[in-house]
């Protein structure tokens, strides 16, 4: 069942892939949502079997991949209580997008790749997921890294698109060195890549250190700092995070299965997978925590300025990703999956979300141009509210709660009880990122969802009507607050106290999406609502997590003890910060809309810092960009120009031109001429001899 699972995508994308156009859209969507659909089917029940102990761990194995010297890589199929998580997320969500993606590509004329890119995505994620080695682990990294580039640029008319794939490609190069780095450093101490052997080794190594850099530092430290640094350019952790926004440049189905469910968080599974590694070295995983909070920080900040919906909701994921490296540094790596398996359901809900608001407004994705959707769109709309309730964490203390309650809370939780300085920093970080998180994502239902029309500002509308009707309706843009702003970041809440929007419809009339794309919000609605409330037993469960685990992470049985018994303030402090949040944003852009407009004059630097991202990609156009580009201009100008051409093939070249320009101007024609030169070639020769 598990090879069934991990290669019926693999050849549904090979079929669709090598078929293509010969094929056509329907059997290729058909072969390749249908392969997904059975490999979602196969991986409840061995979830399910975990949850009731029917099921151990074991290994499958496939094939002997290499085997050279002390190097030996089985090709190996890795199933546990982690790997059944994971796969209930990766062919769920897959699935679900697969089906979606029939209706948000409908008028796309390359179906058929997509789809193919889609399942090839899909089968390197299960592979990095069920890989029993480190080189196993790495093949799936690089598969998705690769799939992720094909698809942020699958329209590649789009120059926009193709930066933005080269981007995320780049920048994820940087951290694959680091884990590169990291497996050779584990091969070379352990003389394994083999993962449970590695583990089962770890803690004798515990007090060993090793040379690097011409130091002495510690071993395990080193080793799981290596490998963090590939977890935080996958995971988009603050210094490599650069490349998720720009990512949004690829169709939103994609957003949502791969920068939001997916393989984003295949850092956090990596680093969980690892955590007895990294139990190891205090040290290592202090720099986790503060990496978490730190990008949770950031990414939430950066959030409450953004215009674009998907780059608020891709903030927001880079946000809650910061949560789960938070858990795991403070040593709850049961409460990092959870949040994990939870945010699954409601981060691709709202992705997909807002790709049916994206539909419904032509292609607008400024929410600027949005309000009033919620009697024009109503299925998506609920289906929104319940992934905003769950990011948000909307619950009752001791009752019951949205999907987010459950797990963000315990990761809050588990960050006061860890009682170290990190813990405590991220505590403090965790909580002001949910105040915020509330107020970014009531931000978005409000200004898409409520208040008057302002779609006669768009000019996605204007050509929509123009379209429909055969002429155009001359609105005026709203009107930037000054030129000097970032062009890619869309400006400012203009209509809600940054600007002035001109109010109306254009005689436009929203619609509802097709049903191939309703029916995977309904689903994903239910996961966001019931999500937290079912498994949290399973996973953060002093009691019972042990036993769900069973060993596949580091479950420390004490901390999740003493993260149920923390002072009822803590407990209380998600909720009333989400309270708060809520508030705030229902105050600024529904009760009283100058408020924006007003705090953006007063507190101008800060906004723009905000509003271009803490510039970051400022910062590494002149750190890295522009020396880059000196450089190869350096050696493609003075070192292949005017080096290699000038001496190499050009030289040489020149040479024989000039050569035989000379030896035609000899070649005059006329015969006195060849006797003239060949009687003076004999006195020559003649001279020679009597002088020789």
């Amino acid at each position: 069942m598990i090879t069934a699972i991990v290669f019926l995508p693999l050849l549904a994308a090979i079929v669709a892939g090598l078929g293509n156009r010969l094929i056509g859209n329907v059997p290729a969507k058909l072969v390749t949502t249908g392969a997904l659909f059975a490999s979602c089917a196969m991986s409840w029940p061995i979830f399910i079997g975990f949850m009731s102990g029917s099921l151990t761990a074991h290994v499958h194995p496939v094939l002997t991949f290499i085997q050279s010297g002390d190097l030996a890589v089985d090709w190996a199929l890795r199933v546990d209580t982690l790997t059944a998580v994971m796969l209930v997320v990766v062919t769920s969500v897959s699935s679900l997008v697969h089906l979606y993606s029939w209706g948000y590509m409908a008028e796309d004329p390359s179906q058929p790749r997509f789809f193919a890119y889609l399942s090839l995505f899909t089968f390197a994620m299960l592979m990095l997921v069920t890989s029993d080695s480190l080189v196993q682990m790495f093949f799936g990294w690089e598969g998705v890294g690769l799939a992720s580039y094909l698809l942020i640029g699958f329209w590649y008319h789009k120059p926009s698109a193709n930066a933005a794939a080269i981007k995320a490609f780049v920048v994820n190069r940087v951290g694959d060195f680091g884990f590169s780095l990291g497996i050779f450093g584990t091969f070379l101490v352990f003389g394994t890549v083999s993962i449970p052997a590695i583990l089962a080794a770890a803690p004798a190594y515990a007090d060993a250190s090793i040379g690097f850099l011409g130091q002495r530092v510690d071993l395990m430290t080193l080793l799981c700092l290596l490998l963090f640094v590939g977890a935080m350019g996958k995971s988009a952790q603050l210094g490599l995070h650069t490349w998720l926004p720009d990512a949004m440049e690829g169709p939103t189905p994609v957003s949502a299965l791969i920068h939001a469910a997916t393989m984003v968080t295949a850092g956090v599974f990596m680093v969980c997978r690892l955590s007895p590694m990294f139990e190891v070295s205090p040290t290592a995983m202090h720099v986790v925590a503060f990496v978490g909070a730190a990008t949770a920080l950031f990414a939430a900040t950066v959030g409450t300025t953004q215009t674009d919906i998907k780059r608020v909701i891709a903030y927001s994921t880079c946000s809650q990703l910061g949560y789960m490296f938070m858990a795991a540094g403070v040593g709850a790596y049961g409460a990092a999956m959870f949040h994990l398996f939870t945010h699954a359901f409601f981060k691709a809900l709202l992705f997909l979300g807002a790709g049916s608001v994206i539909h419904a407004m032509h292609h607008e994705q400024d929410m600027r141009y949005y309000g009033g959707l919620r009697k024009h769109i109503p299925l998506t709309y609920w289906a929104m509210m319940a992934g905003t309730l769950a990011i948000t964490g909307v619950g009752i203390v001791g009752v019951a709660g949205f999907a987010g309650f459950h797990s963000k809370d315990a990761i809050i939780e588990a960050a006061f009880a860890n009682g170290s300085t990190s813990g405590g920093i991220a505590y403090a970080v965790a909580v002001f990122a949910a105040l915020l998180t509330s107020f970014y994502s009531w931000r978005l239902v409000f200004l898409t969802f409520f208040g008057k029309p302002r779609w006669a500002g768009s000019e996605h509308i204007q050509h929509a009507v123009h379209d429909a009707h055969g002429h155009g309706h001359d609105h005026d843009a709203p009107a930037e607050e000054d030129a000097g702003h970032d062009p890619h970041a869309h400006g400012h809440d203009h209509g809600h106290g940054h600007g002035h929007a001109v109010e109306g419809d254009a005689g436009y009339h929203p619609h509802e999406s097709p049903l191939p794309m309703l029916i995977p919000l309904v689903v994903l609605s239910l996961g966001a609502i019931f999500a937290g409330f079912i498994w949290a037993p399973y996973f953060i469960d002093s009691h019972h997590g042990g036993a769900f685990w069973a060993g596949s992470i580091a479950f420390n049985e004490h901390l999740m003890h003493a993260m149920h018994e923390v002072p009822w303030w803590v407990k209380w402090s998600a909720t009333i910060v989400m309270v708060t949040g809520f508030l705030i944003a229902l105050w600024a852009y529904i009760v009283d809309t100058t408020i924006p407009a007003r705090f953006t004059a007063q507190f101008r630097v800060l906004y723009d810092f905000l509003l271009h991202k803490w510039y970051f990609d400022e910062l590494y156009h002149y750190l890295f960009v522009v020396p880059a580009f000196w450089l190869g201009r350096v050696f493609w100008k003075k070192g292949d120009q005017g080096t290699i051409d000038r001496f190499g093939p050009n030289g040489i070249a020149h040479v024989v031109v000039r050569a035989g320009t000379a030896a035609r101007a000899a070649q005059s024609g006329y015969l006195y001429t060849y006797a003239l030169v060949m009687l003076l070639g004999l006195a020559a020769a003649a001279t020679w001899a009597m002088v020789g």
